[in-house]
């Protein structure tokens, strides 16, 4: 059940994703896709919040659970995390020097975020408080 609920974490990052379109301009695609990934998480985490809590409930290093968990681009959560910093890097807005746990440090801040609003104190906010601070710790508001 773990694999299938992060599998469908990444098919919600990769809808995201989908959803910028083509690539016009490399460091705005870069940090659009950045932002993408954290807001495919939020959303999941709010809307498939019993999902959400099956897929980090329990830490298992099966191979069979890696290759379960992929999306439809064949990317897991993290390394659909991991793909975005890369692009970020590229297009240089990220400089190479700090890449390295980098996915560690977005991951951190962005299921922080969802924790508070699903178990924490945030839940008593609104959907458009909730929409605002997400948007605020994606660096878009």
């Amino acid at each position: 059940m773990r694999a299938a609920a992060l599998s469908r974490l990444a098919v919600a990052m990769e809808k995201q994703l989908a959803s910028l379109g083509p690539a016009k301009d490399t460091l705005k695609f870069a940090r659009a896709s950045l932002r993408a990934v954290g807001v495919g998480y939020l959303h999941f985490a709010r809307t498939q919040t019993g999902l959400f809590r099956t897929a980090f409930a329990i830490r298992v290093d099966a191979p069979s659970l890696a290759r379960a968990s992929k999306g439809s681009t064949g990317l897991d959560p993290f390394e659909l995390l991991g793909a975005a910093l890369d692009r970020l890097v590229r297009a240089g807005g990220l400089p190479a020097t700090r890449r390295p746990g980098a996915e560690y440090l977005a991951w951190s801040a962005v299921h922080g975020m969802a924790m508070l609003t699903i178990d924490g104190p945030l839940q008593q906010l609104s959907a458009q408080q909730l929409d605002r601070l997400g948007q605020q710790l994606l660096g878009h508001g």
